[in-house]
């Protein structure tokens, strides 16, 4: 082998050793990207991830609220109702007991 042939073979080598350095750089880089920009980014979705959190939570807070304002419309609603229900069949028991009255008396004048 002359010095020429070893020329080569060394260059070769070397430019096989810079491609393969230089394409497992590029998959090292293409694997764990996380890069300035993209750091950013997360930081920007974390704090959109948070205030969503936040902002469902007090949406919970706010129907719970609702939901037992609503309840206790509900059962004054009920107990209303109870108590007219009680005062008509009140007031058609004296209906009918006036009726009969009324049918007795007109029963003894006839």
């Amino acid at each position: 082998m002359n010095r020429m042939q070893l020329t080569f073979a060394t260059a070769i080598v070397l430019f096989l050793a810079f491609g393969l350095g230089w394409l497992a750089h590029w998959l090292l880089q293409r694997l764990t990207r996380v890069a300035g920009g993209d750091v950013s980014e997360m930081d920007h979705l974390a704090q959109s991830l948070h205030e969503a959190e936040e902002q469902r939570d007090q949406a919970i807070l706010y129907l719970e609220a609702r939901e037992a304002e609503l309840v206790g419309q509900l059962a004054s609603s009920d107990a209303e109702l109870r108590a007219a229900m009680e005062g008509l069949r009140d007031a058609r028991a004296e209906s009918e007991g006036l009726k009969a009255y009324i049918e007795e008396l007109q029963g003894r004048k006839g």
